[in-house]
């Protein structure tokens, strides 16, 4: 029994809480069939290996993990901005629960080069296991996985390639448990704005081997983090990365001060502040020039790579409020039955689990298929904004109950928000898509990849009205080409989700049951419903099969 009172007007088990448990509590390995399919896929002969640690990480993620996220969520980091004796010491405090969250995924850590190494000898996949990894960590709190992964191997990158030896040893004890350590942060947003570079005020000097900084971020996550990357301009006007220790080569503290921590509207896991820099000590993490060589260049493009983790954390929102959606309307009544056994219902959940295995799919072939050029922006622009809708869905299943801080899918919306903001919003991801098209002709192996991937005539021919799109598109003028960038880049995020789904479906794991998802997404997607709006097609009722490959409970 629960530890509550009875009320003596209570004449049935419909109000007893412990019918009402959520994803709080349950193993999100055991519970979530779809991953077990993409790791069996793409660890192979690994898999055997793999499993019990993917248990392992299931129990903790959905256990400690996310009671630390809730915890956390309601007693948020805070600045301790001056010691007894009135100095500045910008000391960002965590909460207890974020440590212990902290400590224990440290201790279970996939990205880590030490478990890498043990999946390499099992012949495991390590970029399989830690976007498992990432994908259930953001199902319990995404502002963890931003505290943990923002810009760590940014970082390293960077500084291997352009920082003095003995800063380049720093670097590297910093980041000994790997990029994934909670110890980096990218500082680019300034009050101008964070997309426009040419707005940007924050000034190096050279000062030997080194810089010296002065300029004001106004949105830096992670401030307490160990390492950072920041934007500058040089003397001459061009805009360069730094990097920022908070420490000086000597040992002194360098000149960074935090001014405030951000009162956000989620993602509290994660302190978000504004950061001044005050003559700080900095090196240059550039060569010459701004080609993919310099330190800009390949910054750029591993910001690419930072989109995909956001894009993660979207589909890992949408999971998490598919899953809690699953559960309360299974335990929920109304009109004298379950939600889950009612038509309107059943339609909305359905539908919920074809979108989420469609950016699932779209986000683990981003992190562990080829490298496509057009792939980060348009997993971003999908999965991002999935993770929104899934929450505010998830909200309205719950009804009342979900608009209450008490219950999960409140701060499952409050954190989805930030991902179409982070690493570019809808807008930023479209205009990359014109630069890749224009200057890489990216859509070309974007195509080819599709054409290796789709099965079914639907599909096929949606491919080559993608490429006659793309080429009517080209023909515009420069304005009205602009303003349809975003119709063009749905239309490929379309045809891309449809494509994987239809190739799951050739696996040999779940072939009936990926078939239909992939029908169905189709069918949503790009096909015309007609002028009755699809109502005039066959009754069908696919809930039930849908549902069994979708969640465990």
């Amino acid at each position: 029994m629960g530890r509550y009172l009875v009320e003596p007007f209570d004449h049935s088990d419909r109000y007893a809480t412990e019918r009402y448990q959520g994803a709080e509590g349950r193993n999100w390995w055991r519970c979530d069939p779809t991953l077990r399919l993409l790791m069996r896929r793409r660890l192979g002969d690994g898999y055997a290996w793999a499993e019990p640690h993917l248990d392992r990480l299931g129990a903790l993620m959905g256990g400690l993990v996310a009671r630390s996220a809730e915890e956390t969520d309601r007693n948020p980091p805070r600045l301790e901005k001056y010691d007894k004796w009135g100095r500045d010491v910008s000391q960002v405090v965590m909460p207890p629960s974020f440590h212990a969250a902290r400590d224990a995924l440290m201790a279970d850590n996939f990205t880590s080069p030490a478990f890498a190494e043990q999946a390499r000898a099992h012949a495991a996949d390590p970029a399989a296991l830690g976007a498992a990894w990432t994908y259930l960590l953001d199902q319990a709190d995404i502002g963890m996985g931003c505290a943990l992964g923002t810009g760590g191997d940014m970082v390293v990158s960077l500084a291997e390639k352009h920082a003095p030896a003995d800063v380049r040893d720093r670097v590297r004890e910093i980041f000994a448990n790997g990029f994934y350590s909670g110890e980096a942060a990218q500082m680019f947003t300034e009050r101008t704005g964070g997309s426009d570079l040419a707005a940007l005020e924050t000034a190096a000097t050279p000062a030997g081997d080194a810089w010296l900084l002065t300029g004001l971020k106004w949105f830096a996550s992670n401030a307490n983090g160990s390492a950072f990357v920041v934007l500058a301009r040089l003397p001459e006007g061009a805009v360069a990365p730094f990097l920022v220790l908070w420490e000086r080569r000597d040992g002194g503290r360098n000149g960074v001060r935090i001014r405030r921590l951000k009162d956000k509207l989620g993602t509290r896991s994660v302190a978000s502040a504004e950061v001044e820099f005050t003559s700080a000590e900095a090196f240059l993490l550039a060569g010459s020039g701004s080609g993919s060589g310099s330190g800009l260049g390949t910054m750029m493009k591993l910001t690419n790579a930072s989109r995909l983790g956001v894009a993660m954390m979207g589909v890992g929102v949408a999971r998490r409020a598919l899953v809690e959606s699953i559960c309360y309307a299974a335990a929920r009544e109304a009109f004298g039955r379950p939600l889950i056994e009612q038509p309107l219902m059943r339609r909305k959940l359905g539908e919920l689990i074809v979108e989420v295995e469609a950016a699932q799919a779209m986000v683990f072939d981003g992190h562990t298929g080829p490298r496509l050029r057009l792939g980060p922006a348009l997993i971003k622009l999908r999965a991002s904004r999935l993770g929104v809708t899934a929450a505010s869905d998830a909200i309205e299943v719950h009804g009342g109950n979900g608009y209450i801080e008490q219950w999960p899918v409140a701060r499952l919306l409050r954190d989805a928000q930030v991902n179409p903001i982070w690493e570019g919003g809808d807008n930023i991801l479209c205009l990359d898509v014109r630069r890749a098209m224009e200057k890489e002709q990216a859509h070309l192996p974007f195509l080819a990849h599709l054409r290796t991937l789709a099965t079914s005539d639907l599909v096929r021919t949606r491919i080559e009205d993608l490429a006659k799109a793309v080429e009517a598109w080209s023909s515009l003028d420069r304005a009205t080409a602009e303003a349809r960038l975003y119709p063009l880049a749905q239309f490929m995020a379309d045809v891309y989700a449809a494509a994987l789904l239809e190739d799951q479906a050739t696996w040999g794991l779940d072939d009936d049951r990926k078939a239909l998802v992939a029908r169905l997404y189709a069918e949503r997607h790009l096909t015309d419903p007609g002028p009755l709006r699809g109502l005039d097609r066959p009754a069908t009722d696919p809930f039930d099969t849908l549902l069994a490959g979708a969640v465990t409970l």
